[in-house]
């Protein structure tokens, strides 16, 4: 196959799957190394970027998908009829950033950072498909953990979780002000979710 019907061959892949795809999927039902196949991906979204075309390539850790670009999202809905998702809550927010930052986790531990019941939200972030099951934590009663999700990647505009912006450094302080630069922290968090937040429209 030459260059350009390997980067054809991933195209048409990725638009007749609609959902995300292993780049090793791919590679396999091209019978090429992945190497060769991520150039070609590579080129694609080049090739889409360049002439301005209303498809983008999203990477999602190990998987891509091709999506409808943001700016159009509103003129997609119209003719598709779609409602736009409730936002999130402040909660949920908060959710996600614990679960972001320290996945796999558990729902004990969630609610040991927040200090409150996060049974609905979690359940809630689950249903949304921000967040999923990562199997059991080897403890009595192998309580379930949970992580984050290639939805999760796409809506807040992430290639991987290495591009989440790190956590602040937390300085030398009295015992008496931990709890001011913890919440300082936390809306620093917060705000990057909140402002990064996009839907993405397949």
């Amino acid at each position: 196959m030459t260059n350009e019907q390997i980067r054809a061959a991933c195209e048409a892949i990725l638009f007749a799957s609609g959902e995300p795809v292993e780049i090793s999927r791919i590679a396999q039902a091209l019978e090429l190394d992945a190497d060769v196949v991520s150039g070609a991906l590579w080129e694609l979204s080049r090739s889409l970027d360049e002439r301005g075309s209303g498809i983008c390539l999203l990477r999602l850790g190990s998987k891509y998908q091709l999506c409808s670009r943001v700016e159009y999202a509103q003129q997609v809905r119209d003719v598709l009829d779609m409602k736009k998702n409730a936002p999130l809550s402040p909660a949920a927010f908060e959710v996600l950033a614990v679960v972001a930052y320290n996945q796999p986790v558990t729902k004990a531990y969630i609610e040991q950072i927040r200090g409150v019941d996060c049974s609905g939200v979690v359940a809630t972030l689950c249903q949304k498909g921000l967040l999923e099951e990562k199997g059991r934590l080897d403890l009595p009663g192998r309580p379930l953990l949970y992580g984050t999700t290639p939805d999760f990647l796409r809506c807040f505009c992430l290639s991987s979780l290495a591009d989440l912006p790190e956590l602040p450094e937390k300085p030398d302080i009295d015992v008496e002000r931990d709890d001011e630069i913890d919440n300082e922290q936390g809306e620093q968090i917060r705000d990057f979710f909140q402002n990064g937040e996009q839907e993405a429209i397949d």
